[in-house]
């Protein structure tokens, strides 16, 4: 990936779409149908952009929606579907998204994911505001040679998770009457889903959460300057936490139970962002 593959991209979703964007979306495993279900929505599958990695793992759609809200001069980018690691790709494929995104005008990326919980106070189903993460993967999408014209070679991350918009995430969950915690979210590699003591070892880092995606988008977004909110979707207990073994088919069914209620806080926090 070079900054020429990305300004190619940018301009397939602007001749594509004829829209200016300000915000862009990344939905989850099992979140991916927002997008879809809007009357503004213009559709891209990921496969006519060029360069665009199209994600392999069920729960992802693999398409980019131009979601317009009502009274709104400024589009929305929904990418319904993500690109991950463990999937084999290399780390500049798995933002590609999310730089095209901003190389297209966002200058505000909500990034949301399917987790596991750590902490005793967090339950399947919760929704969960990030705060900070653990980069645990030994992976990072800057290493190599920078080009300063995304960003510089050393980029600040003290609050990579926007603290003004966490504040007005936490707004429109409570007009959506939704409970909205809080957690810092510890990235594995994956597609191994965590050991008990993997877990644990994490728990004493301070993680709340583990997954297998968002960080990497998150370290590019802010690379690039822009500014990122996380809310995580806690789908199990977390490893050792419960008894119980793990599996994708529980993350996607616990996904389908709080589409709903991630819904009603995007459908707020949308308006207040663009």
């Amino acid at each position: 990936m070079n900054y020429e593959d990305l300004m190619v991209a940018a301009r397939v979703i602007s001749n594509s779409t004829r829209r200016t964007h300000t915000v862009a979306m990344v939905l989850g495993s099992g979140l991916g149908g927002y997008g879809a279900d809007d009357s503004s929505a213009i559709a891209i599958p990921y496969v006519d952009i060029p360069g665009f990695p199209v994600p392999k793992v069920e729960g992802h759609r693999g398409t980019l929606y131009s979601v317009l809200p009502d009274g709104s001069q400024n589009g929305i980018l929904v990418f319904s579907g993500r690109a991950h690691a463990y999937e084999g790709l290399a780390l500049d494929e798995v933002v590609f998204g999310v730089r095209v995104a901003i190389m297209s005008g966002c200058r505000t990326i909500v990034l949301t994911n399917a987790a596991g919980g750590v902490s005793g106070h967090l339950e399947p189903g919760d929704l969960v505001l990030i705060t900070d993460h653990l980069n645990l993967s030994g992976l990072n999408p800057l290493i190599g040679e920078n080009d300063n014209r995304l960003g510089p070679r050393f980029p600040d991350m003290t609050d990579v998770y926007d603290p003004a918009l966490r504040d007005v995430a936490q707004e429109a969950a409570a007009t959506a009457d939704v409970a909205l915690k809080s957690g810092v979210y510890a990235w594995f590699s994956g597609p191994s889903y965590e050991t008990p003591a993997e877990i644990e070892m994490a728990r004493r880092l301070g993680a709340d959460l583990v997954g297998m995606s968002t960080v990497p988008e998150a370290i590019a977004a802010r690379h690039m300057g822009a500014r990122v909110l996380g809310i995580s979707l806690v789908t199990n207990k977390a490893a050792g936490m419960s008894g119980k073994p793990l599996s994708h088919d529980e993350v996607t069914s616990a996904a389908d139970l709080a589409r709903r209620d991630l819904t009603l806080i995007i459908d707020r926090l949308r308006d207040r962002l663009v």
